[in-house]
């Protein structure tokens, strides 16, 4: 045989156990995976309720015997029908008594009412009101991976990193290690 056929046909036969080799490296380096595009950690807000209470002073005004203020009233004309009465001589005596009464019996009437509003107690009540306490906890991730050229969206509960790993062209979605999800 020729000595430069010999040479070359080793020469190809090592340059295309190199192409064979690289290609070979190529497949065995290649990711087995999704590439992850995005992965936004989520969270959910819980509120859990509870009672706040605390004590409040509350001013109550007694109860009234005398609704209509006949007492005051009265004794109010009374008063001031002497009272006029006193002013004046002959028929006016008369005519001023009788104002007297009546304004009397008005101011009884109101100086009654003043009095009886003002006839308060205070005591001290417990009062409550729901309230929210709120807090954050995680909800996992939404993830947006690339397989086969085409962009998909998933939720994870846990941050994949840069590749998802993929079995017979599925996603593996749970951590490795942990349980499948049926």
């Amino acid at each position: 045989m020729n000595k430069s056929l010999a040479v070359g046909l080793v020469l190809g036969a090592v340059a295309a156990s190199a192409a064979g080799a690289v290609a070979g490296y190529r497949m065995i380096a290649a990711p087995s995976g999704a590439h992850v595009i995005s992965a936004t950690a989520l969270s959910k807000t819980i509120k859990t309720p509870r009672q706040d209470c605390h004590d409040e002073e509350v001013t109550h005004t007694k109860p009234v015997k005398d609704e209509h203020r006949l007492v005051g009233t009265g004794v109010g004309a009374v008063v001031g029908g002497l009272l006029g009465s006193r002013i004046g001589g002959g028929n006016t005596r008369i005519v001023t008594g009788l104002a007297g009464a009546a304004a009397g019996g008005y101011a009884g009437n109101k100086i009654q009412e003043k009095v009886q509003k003002g006839n308060t107690y205070t005591t001290t009540e417990k009062r409550c009101v729901t309230v929210y306490d709120s807090r954050e906890e995680p909800a996992g991730y939404e993830v947006v991976y690339e397989l086969d050229g085409k962009r998909h969206k998933v939720h994870m509960d846990h941050d994949p990193g840069e590749m998802i790993p993929v079995r017979d062209g599925q996603v593996m979605i749970d951590k490795p290690g942990s349980a499948s999800k049926s």
